[in-house]
Parts: C-alpha cells; sequence; structure tokens
C-alpha cells in the first residue's frame, strides 16, 4: 500500500514539474523579466526611469535613449583640436546620440541627465564622456550642446557627447549608471 501511495505521489509530482515545460518540445518557459529588474536594452529604447543624482533637482525623474553610436578615426582627433597625450596612445572619440526626457519633478539641467553615460569597449574598458577642461573640442558630426540648458517635465533635448578610446578597441556598449549597488543599464553597439 505504501509503495502505490509513493509511486502515485511520485506520478502527481512528476506530472505537476512537466506541466511546467512548453508544449511538446520540453523546452521551459522563459517568464520575461520585471521591469525593474531589466538591464539590457536595444538602441533606440528609453532607459527605466533614472532619478537625479543633483542637489538641486533632487526628485526629477528622467529617461535616457541612446539612439546611435559612430566611432570616429585619428583623423577626427587631429581636427578636434585636442592635444594629444602620448602617453595615451592613439585613440579614437565614439559618439554617441541621445534623447533625454525630463519625465517629472523640478527642472534640471542637460548635463545633469548624461553624466551618467559610459561607453564600455570589447577590451572592457569604461570611459565616461569626454570634458574639455581649457579650451573646446570641435568634432564635425557631434555639434556641442548647451549643458547648462534647464528642461521641465515633457521636454527632451537631442544630444551628442564625445568618449575617447583606444584606437585599437571598438565601442561594445553604452551604460547608464546607476551607482555602485545596481548594475549599469545596457545598450549593446553593433559593430
Amino acid at each position: 500500500m505504501r509503495a502505490a501511495a509513493a509511486t502515485a505521489g511520485a506520478l502527481a509530482l512528476t506530472a505537476a514539474l512537466t506541466g511546467c515545460e512548453g508544449p511538446a518540445t520540453g523546452a521551459k518557459r522563459k517568464a520575461p523579466a520585471p521591469a525593474a529588474d531589466r538591464t539590457a536594452y536595444s538602441l533606440g529604447e528609453p532607459s527605466e526611469l533614472h532619478d537625479s543624482s543633483r542637489q538641486d533637482s533632487d526628485g526629477a525623474k528622467f529617461t535616457v535613449t541612446p539612439t546611435r553610436v559612430v566611432t570616429g578615426t585619428e583623423a577626427d582627433m587631429d581636427g578636434s583640436g585636442l592635444k594629444k597625450d602620448a602617453s595615451e596612445g592613439p585613440q579614437v572619440p565614439v559618439f554617441v546620440h541621445s534623447t533625454l526626457t525630463h519625465k517629472s519633478g523640478p527642472a534640471m539641467q542637460v548635463r545633469d541627465m548624461d553624466d551618467d553615460l559610459i561607453v564600455r569597449t570589447d577590451s572592457g574598458l569604461r570611459t565616461k564622456a569626454l570634458i574639455v577642461i581649457m579650451g573646446s573640442a570641435k568634432w564635425a558630426d557631434c555639434p556641442g550642446v548647451d549643458d547648462d540648458k534647464k528642461l521641465t517635465p515633457g521636454q527632451s533635448e537631442q544630444v551628442c557627447a564625445a568618449f575617447l578610446i583606444p584606437a585599437n578597441q571598438k565601442a561594445a556598449a553604452v551604460e547608464l549608471s546607476r551607482g555602485f549597488m545596481k548594475p549599469p543599464l545596457e545598450w549593446p553597439v553593433r559593430n
């Protein structure tokens, strides 16, 4: 009697577990990741809501939508007006075109919304956007933007940010940092 009950229990358990499989193929169905856990996007897809990290725009929320990534050449570097640092070796610019959209909260500056963008290379190097302290850099296909411009909820701004990477590497992804506790959001770049 006990053996029959154990067998019936094992069959019921097997039937229940088999019910988790897909139709006749036996492949498990994968539930979509909850929106809050999503970290991978395609170029052109907006990020999840991102919180401002600035004190003067505390409570503001925005999205970032990287739309296009273009790797420049050493000739672009030569024409930029930047002084080369021989210790860095040959570098090329990577231009990331994005749409920044203010969703809610107090007004915030454009620079507050693109501060957390990062380019990751195929060798794993992660670099933030180029900041020129003295002078300026000129890029033919990446016009400057008014970083001080303030946006209010519902407003968007098209921006282009330049990143420098070693000439022998390729841009692998655009990332949006979410601090130390969460992995970054990522938009893979197809080269």
